[in-house]
């Protein structure tokens, strides 16, 4: 299986891997590229069931979409790269961390968790969005993705990724789900041997302060930035100061 995938940036630059969330699209990454392909090479990547990836029957694992990962990058040749991870695609590069330390040059960690704070809420998604769709599930997801203040002040982005989720296929992100539901890598944290950066958002109600910490407890050598009034999907509340904070760890480790 090859997934969905997009390369941009100068042809002999070192790569950065960008990965989608649960119910987005490599669209997630757009405010994201200009900067980022400055200095890298840029391969964004829409997990199973996401995007024009291929949807596989579910229950999907961690370790099952970090090797999807795997398989995409040893398919375009790509030994080594740097990688900045969002939510769903944090908790896939912790296990690609840990497992495969040696292939990477920095990471960086955004409003993710070793941990969801609600597993149990996660199989009921997975079954109400089997049974129903995404539709029923959408109003409350987006609304932990975003503060209030875009809501008010920029309507038109979470309309857009409201979008995005409701078109996401159903078993895609009923399987992603049910990965998150059984994710718990607290007890791996510290095998992650790679210099890391957490980004956190102040106001984000699905990886709170408690979760984020937890990784820079952990994980050896990890530095914390946190982007306040920005929720879950901080790098499109905050663009700049995202891309600002991430940059800055992933050229200083390179």
């Amino acid at each position: 299986m090859t997934l969905a995938h997009r390369i941009d940036g100068p042809e002999r630059a070192p790569i950065l891997v960008l990965p989608s969330s649960l119910g987005t699209t490599r669209e997630l990454w757009e405010p994201q590229v200009e900067l980022f392909t400055r200095a890298f090479r840029v391969l964004r990547y829409e997990h199973r069931g996401h995007g024009d990836s291929p949807v596989t029957p579910g229950p999907y694992s961690m370790e099952g979409l970090a090797r999807d990962a795997l398989a995409l990058l040893d398919e375009l040749g790509i030994e080594r790269f740097s990688w900045c991870g969002l939510s769903l695609g944090g908790m896939v590069a912790m296990w690609l961390g840990a497992n495969a330390p040696e292939r990477f040059d920095a990471l960086v960690l955004a409003c993710t968790s070793a941990r969801v704070p609600s597993p149990e809420a996660y199989r009921e998604r997975a079954a109400i969005v089997r049974e129903q769709g995404i539709e029923p599930v959408a109003d409350a997801a987006v609304g932990r993705w975003f503060t209030a203040e875009t809501f008010r002040r920029r309507p038109e982005l979470p309309a857009r990724f409201r979008e995005i989720l409701v078109s996401t296929p159903r078993e895609g992100y009923a399987g992603c789900c049910e990965a998150l539901a059984d994710w718990d890598f607290r007890g791996r944290l510290a095998e992650i041997a790679v210099p890391t950066l957490v980004i956190a958002g102040g106001e984000d109600q699905a990886t709170p302060a408690a979760d984020t910490d937890v990784l820079v407890e952990q994980i050896p050598g990890a530095l914390l930035v946190t982007l306040e009034k920005a929720a879950h999907l901080a790098n499109l509340e905050h663009p700049r100061a995202f891309a600002d904070a991430a940059l800055a760890h992933l050229l200083e480790a390179a």
